[in-house]
């Protein structure tokens, strides 16, 4: 087949559609639909086994492609969100108290009061442990659906959503740190500490980045890995060690390996759930109801909330042209948890019973959020223009 047909059908394509801002929520789409039906045919099993594919490798290392997703590759996803934490904070919508402050109330508001309605459902249950499964926005999935909406989306308010988006990743992300860590081992946070120091240094010292930081980060994960403290956390302490001038060229650089590689396989292999005779039985549980109300209704009304209680107390105002309308949306587009919740499912739950529930009522609260937010801005927002 010749190089040009190739490119002019094939190739040019594929680099269009990866450079459109949609492209992103409908990748997630299309592998969380391919892993569900997947694993809901008579190949199922053999698909689910996959995943749990056991290599040969030295105790320290994760032993399976499953755990190499979760432990290894999303420390990449999650060095993506805390480069993109801090630009927002040196240089970005997070810069002032002024421009920070409203997407910042806004987050508080996304992250409490879906962990609070969770609570109330889960108090004194087994299940209490997942309050942080309904705090969490999948940036790349709502900012994708929003692309989705053209126009009918404001840019502003898209703006307003990835700050929010970002300091409710940096909330997920302590809760991670904090709340979803084993029993802490001493010695090898310590290793970290010491591999952090160095790399603090260097980015003291105007290092340019090279072999030596590639060294220390891999070493600080791999102490991270065995200190009880979550491996991904890596990721973000490794951000925050980046020059400012390198941050940008190395986004670039993440960016389409993280969200067209390394989020599709997470997904493809966290999604994979078999459609048992219980999935009628399981929505009505305090673990579902929990996840479910509070990423819909709960994330909605919390941003909504507390955007009003800024606003009485003139700490901060809306955007220009912004509307209680697009916060009611903007709330709607936030509710979409899906990765960042999948992937406090994995850590609050031991239980695979749990986890599936779990993974299956955020991916139900997923589609409610994508069709309501859709509807709300084609036929609310869009009628009132």
């Amino acid at each position: 087949m010749p190089l040009h047909y190739l490119k002019r059908n094939f190739i040019s394509p594929l680099l269009e559609f990866i450079h459109d801002s949609r492209a992103i929520g409908v990748c997630i789409l299309f592998c969380t639909t391919l892993s569900l039906v997947i694993s809901n045919t008579s190949a199922g099993q053999t698909y689910i086994h996959f995943w749990e594919t056991e290599f040969h490798l030295p105790n320290f290392l994760p032993h399976s492609l499953l755990h190499w997703i979760n432990d290894g590759l999303m420390t990449l996803f999650f060095l993506l969100a805390g480069m993109e934490i801090k630009r927002e904070i040196l240089q970005g919508e997070l810069s002032s108290f002024k421009k920070a402050i409203m997407p910042a109330l806004a987050a508080v508001g996304g992250m409490a009061v879906p962990a609070f309605i969770f609570v109330l459902f889960n108090l004194d249950k087994p299940t209490a442990g997942g309050w942080g499964i309904p705090m969490a926005t999948d940036i790349a999935f709502s900012l994708g659906i929003a692309s989705l909406l053209g126009k009918q989306v404001p840019l502003a308010l898209k703006i307003f959503l990835t700050a929010l988006a970002i300091i409710d990743d940096l909330g997920a992300i302590l809760a991670i740190a904090v709340f979803y860590s084993s029993e802490i081992q001493f010695e090898y946070l310590a290793g970290a500490l010491l591999c952090l120091i160095f790399l603090l240094i260097r980015l003291r010292m105007k290092k340019k980045l090279g072999i030596w930081n590639l060294v220390a980060g891999i070493l600080l994960w791999l102490f991270l890995y065995h200190s009880g403290i979550h491996a991904t956390i890596a990721g973000v302490l490794i951000a925050f060690t980046i020059a400012p001038a390198d941050l940008i060229q190395l986004e670039n650089r993440l960016h389409h390996p993280v969200n067209f590689l390394i989020i599709p396989l997470f997904v493809l292999a966290n999604s994979a759930i078999v459609i048992s005779d219980s999935f009628w039985s399981d929505l009505p549980t305090p673990l579902s109801i929990g996840i479910i109300v509070g990423l819909l209704p709960g994330k909605p009304l919390g941003i909504f909330l507390f955007c009003q209680l800024g606003i009485r107390l003139k700490w901060g105002e809306l955007p220009a042209g912004i509307t209680n309308r697009h916060l009611t949306g903007l709330g709607l587009l936030a509710s979409i948890g899906f990765t960042m919740s999948i992937f406090i499912s994995l850590l609050a739950f031991p239980s695979f019973d749990y986890q599936n529930i779990s993974k299956t009522a955020v991916m139900v609260a997923a589609l409610l959020g994508i069709l309501l937010s859709v509807m709300w801005f084609k036929v609310v927002v869009g009628r009132s223009r």
